[in-house]
């Protein structure tokens, strides 16, 4: 349930509304708006009789949350919630691209990658030093030295640096370097790893599984925003259907949808989701024609010579194009593409 206190509430009131709660063992999610603040609470609705809290000085209303995902709801915050990283902001007025390739191979490859993400516009450097691959044959990253040259990266070129964490072992040394921690598709319901990473302090992307429904990847973001976090952003990455030309069918339906039953910010995938570099631009300019707040998108200086998903990553010249196309597009959705100083 949330606890919708008056515009002129006391401090005193909302300890008093606090206490209460917390003394009938609710676990408490205070969100102090300029105009209102509102107190989430979760725990076994049926003392809320017992509780009289519509009778205590400054509550407004009591409202209940009937969806299981409580925190993540927009019954909890009506207005969307803007992730800070930094000095970026995701979830706003701006749409974010975060681009890179889908692993760190080498020094070269990447500053390459870097730079050409960078002067064409992105913000964010994404790019993977530990590797969930199918085939444990398959190259599985430079694990630290990855993430050191993600670091020289983002020295040399401002961008904020997101990358995988695959596993609690590795949480403490992926956190010192990155600046957003991603869960990947096959980890969304790892939810021992979830909490953790919810602990580290740090944002958190949370890609939805394969074959996830809507209500399964917001209950897995619950977990992350139970722990506390309140930085979480949703990845939309495609999910498997019947067809097999594309790799994953994406689901741009689901952009509208969550941002209609969340507050979180949702970014989309359209590389992992169609697995072809030359279905990426419709569906990246689809995704933001839909609404989403940033796009993710693999870069490689050589797509043919890449150690992985060479096939769907797209040239620094296709993306540069990409870029311009997307200007247009986010101007016509009264918005507008977020670029570094």
């Amino acid at each position: 349930m949330i606890v919708i206190m008056n515009h002129n509430a006391e401090k005193n009131d909302i300890d008093r509304v606090l206490q209460r709660l917390e003394s009938a063992g609710f676990q408490i999610h205070l969100s102090q708006g300029v105009e209102r603040t509102i107190i989430g609470a979760i725990g076994d609705k049926t003392r809320l009789s017992d509780l009289s809290l519509e009778a205590m000085a400054g509550v407004e209303k009591v409202v209940p949350i009937l969806q299981p995902y409580k925190l993540a709801s927009r019954a909890y915050m009506d207005g969307p919630t803007v992730v800070k990283v930094g000095d970026l902001e995701i979830g706003g007025d701006t749409i974010h691209v975060m681009a890179g390739p889908c692993a760190v191979e080498s020094k070269e490859q990447l500053l390459q990658a870097a730079q050409a993400v960078r002067n064409a516009g992105a913000t964010i450097l994404r790019g993977g030093a530990y590797k969930p691959r199918t085939s444990p044959y398959s190259f599985q990253g430079l694990e630290e030295e990855g993430l050191k040259l993600l670091a020289e990266a983002r020295e040399q070129t401002g961008l904020a640096i997101v990358t995988e964490v695959m596993d609690p072992r590795t949480l403490d040394v992926v956190a010192r370097y990155a600046d957003i921690l991603q869960i990947g598709a096959r980890n969304m319901q790892n939810f021992f790893l979830l909490r953790e990473v919810a602990r580290a302090g740090k944002p958190v992307l949370l890609k939805r599984g394969s074959s996830a429904t809507i209500e399964e990847w917001l209950l897995a973001a619950e977990y992350i925003l139970a722990e506390g976090n309140r930085d979480v952003i949703l990845c939309e990455r495609g999910i498997r259907t019947f067809e097999e030309y594309t790799r994953n069918t994406l689901d741009l339906t689901a952009v509208s949808v969550v941002k209609h039953l969340s507050h979180l910010p949702v970014i989309v995938d359209p590389s992992h989701a169609i697995g072809k570099w030359r279905f990426v631009e419709p569906m990246a300019r689809a995704a933001v024609a839909a609404g989403a707040d940033g796009l993710l998108v693999e870069v490689h200086p050589k797509p043919a010579e890449a150690l992985c998903d060479g096939p769907q990553s797209l040239t620094p010249q296709n993306f540069q194009a990409l870029m311009q196309k997307l200007a247009g597009i986010a101007a016509v959705m009264e918005r507008k593409l977020a670029k570094l100083p």
